[in-house]
Parts: structure tokens; sequence; C-alpha cells
């Protein structure tokens, strides 16, 4: 798979960070570091699935590079992205509150390519006593259209993420 699902997280966190939103993506590979500056932690919450066309047929199209037709099936998928603010105690509300804002900002004007931005929410900053830190989770949901391509066989060769129609 080169561009479904298994990297959708870093796909939202570098689109945030190409616009200037200090993020990372939850639960990395290393340990995770202590940030000096409020912090989006962005996470995958829900990935919902169904169908998109008559037994999830799209249609065809002609690949160039091996001159055979080749037939598209996908279906539209629906997906909660978890994008909580932390920040350390002593940087205040006002700080998590600028990060909300480019945050925000940065989701404006849209999503990662593929994605269309439906519905961006958030709650109240409060003090998460496990963590020690001030916390203010907030959320976005997106839509798109998870395609496979067949070969002339009828064997699936990739998924991607394609963006869905805008509604």
């Amino acid at each position: 798979m080169s561009g479904g699902l298994e990297l959708i997280r870093e796909r939202m966190c570098a689109f945030l960070k190409e616009r200037g939103v200090n993020a990372l993506t939850a639960w990395p590979e290393g340990e995770r570091r202590a940030e000096a500056e409020p912090v989006v932690l962005v996470s995958l919450r829900r990935c919902q699935a169904g169908p998109s066309g008559f037994q999830d047929y799209l249609g065809e199209r002609f690949n160039r590079d091996s001159g055979q037709w080749e037939e598209l099936y996908g279906r539209k998928v629906k997906l909660t992205f978890g994008l909580d603010l932390y920040a350390a105690a002593q940087t205040g509300e006002g700080a998590v509150q600028r990060t909300f804002d480019a945050l925000a900002a940065a989701l404006q004007d849209g999503a990662p390519e593929g994605l269309t931005l439906t519905e961006f929410s958030c709650g109240e900053t409060v003090y998460d006593d496990r963590e020690r830190l001030l916390r203010r989770p907030a959320q976005a949901e997106c839509t798109a259209c998870l395609c496979a391509v067949t070969e002339p066989g009828g064997a699936f060769l990739d998924f991607e993420i394609r963006g869905g129609i805008r509604q």
C-alpha cells in the first residue's frame, strides 16, 4: 500500500507543520520528548468506510504506462483525527489558545491532499493530572475515497486515498 491509511496520521501532521503548527504524531516510534511550547498531537480516532458505488465499482481508466485499461474500486471513508493540544502548565492557557488559533487557521484552508474537511471542533482547556499538562481536546472530521486498482486478471494492485466530491 503506497497511499492508503497506513500513513494518514503522518500526512495530517506534515500538513499542519507546513502551516506553522507545532504538531507531532501520537504514539511515536521512539520516546516522546517534553515540548517547551504547546504541541498538537495527531491521532486517528475513528475510521468508518462505506460504499461509494455499485459493488464499490467506480469505473475504468487507461494506464498509459502499461497500455491497458484498469478497473477502479473504492469506498468512501470518514476519518476522525484527534488534534489534542498539550502544554506545560507554566505556559498558561493563553499559549494553548494561541496554538488552537494557529490550528484553526491551518485547517481553514482545507486538509491534506485527498481529504475534505467536513467538521472541526474542540473542548475546554483542562489540567490533566496524569500527564501533568494543560490539555484541550480537539478533532477534525474528513472524508476521502479509498480507491483500489485492479489489473486485467482482477487482482488488486494498490490502494490510495483520493479526494471526495465536495457537497
